[in-house]
């Protein structure tokens, strides 16, 4: 396996970990943690291969907080437009109708699986998820698309079809296609201006203030 071939292999194995679970397993709160489990498993090889470059970064701070407050931005991106039932009918998916309403309890509540799998969800999508997208996303899958040798591209240099691409990708993965796309866009600026830490610190936190909004809130949906 060439150095080029190691990398992209570490870079992209949490992701790829994740949508090929998320694609086999069932949709319930306990394949939920086996995914998280094992996606969180997958990160070993890329701690082990980039370890010699692993450092906090000179700017870590002003990346943390303009991070938690561009995190916090987006979160309330994603829940306000679903309190309309236009945008609700038009900007998510399936287009042109409001997504269906089984009746059925949710798999994440604690009434149905307990509060350790549902705590469980929590940290999965804030804590393992979201940087995996990151690192899938927008370390990766950006500077890939510009060249193979993904690694010898500098974060910070600025092409906008791999950005637009990039953008696209991630809105497919999502079922708010519209803000998922703003979201995209959101992430790769943080990263191209302030370093992939902050694009890291705003996806867990917009995660993980979303969570408990479920939580609080009852609004499964968005899980």
């Amino acid at each position: 396996m060439t150095r080029e071939t190691r990398n992209i292999a570490a870079y992209a194995a949490p992701f790829a970990v994740w949508i090929a679970l998320q694609t086999l397993l069932p949709a319930t709160a306990w394949a939920y943690a086996v995914r998280s489990f094992a996606t969180l498993a997958a990160f070993v090889p890329l701690v082990i291969l980039r370890r010699g470059e692993i450092s906090v970064p000179p700017r870590a701070i002003m990346q943390t907080a303009i991070g938690l407050a561009a995190g916090t931005a987006v979160c309330v991106m994603w829940i306000a437009p679903d309190y309309s039932e236009f945008y609700r009918t038009w900007f998510c998916w399936p287009i042109g109708s409001l997504p269906p309403q089984s009746g059925d309890p949710s798999p994440y509540d604690p009434a149905v699986c307990g509060w350790w799998l549902t705590i469980a969800k929590l940290v999965g999508s804030a804590f393992i998820i979201a940087p995996a997208e990151e690192l899938f996303f927008r370390s990766f899958l950006y500077r890939w698309l510009q060249k193979r040798d993904f690694l010898s591209v500098p974060l910070s240099q600025f092409d906008l079809s791999a950005f637009l691409w990039t953008m696209f990708l991630f809105m497919l993965e999502h079922d708010r296609p519209l803000v998922a796309a703003l979201t995209g866009a959101f992430y790769g600026i943080l990263a191209i201006r302030l370093g992939i830490l902050s694009a890291i610190v705003a996806h867990v936190a917009t995660n993980l203030l979303l969570a408990i909004y479920v939580i609080r809130y009852g609004m499964w949906a968005f899980w």
